[in-house]
């Protein structure tokens, strides 16, 4: 078992950590993507599937293309970012699996392409999550969103892989205190929780 992470540990994964509207001008680099997908790809997803698929927009091109797709206040927060990323599912996802889960050969467990969409998004959902606590670990901040048209993000950046399509999206960065508005309330354990 490992040991519990210390209070300042805490505070940077959960705590005092929030999303961000804006950043500072810290760059995001390509080392630091690659070591943030070294890290999310160690959280567990069923039979190992990992169905997410990253698309790390670090050119101003790349997120000048991604914000055209975003709505409201979303696209000037994606154009200034340090870094944007789009989180995808492989809906053929069970493809992988003789690499990902050798040992026995899973893939008719996911025949059924219904059930198969159910479980990349659900899984490729935990990847998304896990992507915001490594970035987080790494000394960097997100800001995650849904105010998109998916179909034309995947129109825009999967259109050579149709069987993938966008889940969410988010911005990536150092963020700027600045930027926030004070958090927002938690529930109590009582208030959204049973002991069975």
């Amino acid at each position: 078992m490992g040991q519990p992470l210390d209070e300042a540990g805490l505070d940077t994964i959960f705590r005092t950590a929030r999303s961000y509207n804006g950043y500072t001008d810290a760059p995001v680099t390509e080392a630091d993507i690659r070591a943030i997908y070294d890290l999310l790809k160690m959280g567990p997803t069923a039979t190992n599937q990992q169905p997410a698929r990253f698309v790390w927009c670090l050119s101003q091109a790349a997120k000048d293309k991604l914000a055209e797709q975003a709505s409201g206040s979303n696209a000037p927060k994606i154009r200034a970012a340090p870094a944007a990323v789009i989180i995808g599912m492989d809906r053929e996802f069970h493809e992988h699996l003789p690499q990902l889960f050798p040992h026995v050969d899973a893939r008719p467990w996911f025949a059924d392409p219904a059930g198969r969409e159910v479980s990349a998004f659900r899984n490729s959902s935990l990847q998304g999550a896990y992507f915001i606590i490594a970035a987080r670990a790494l000394g960097f901040d997100t800001g995650p969103m849904s105010g998109f048209d998916n179909a034309k993000v995947d129109a825009a950046f999967f259109a050579d892989t149709p069987n993938v399509k966008s889940n969410f999206i988010a911005t990536l960065g150092v963020g700027d205190p600045a930027s926030i508005f004070g958090r927002l309330p938690r529930p109590e354990f009582e208030q959204f929780n049973t002991i069975g």
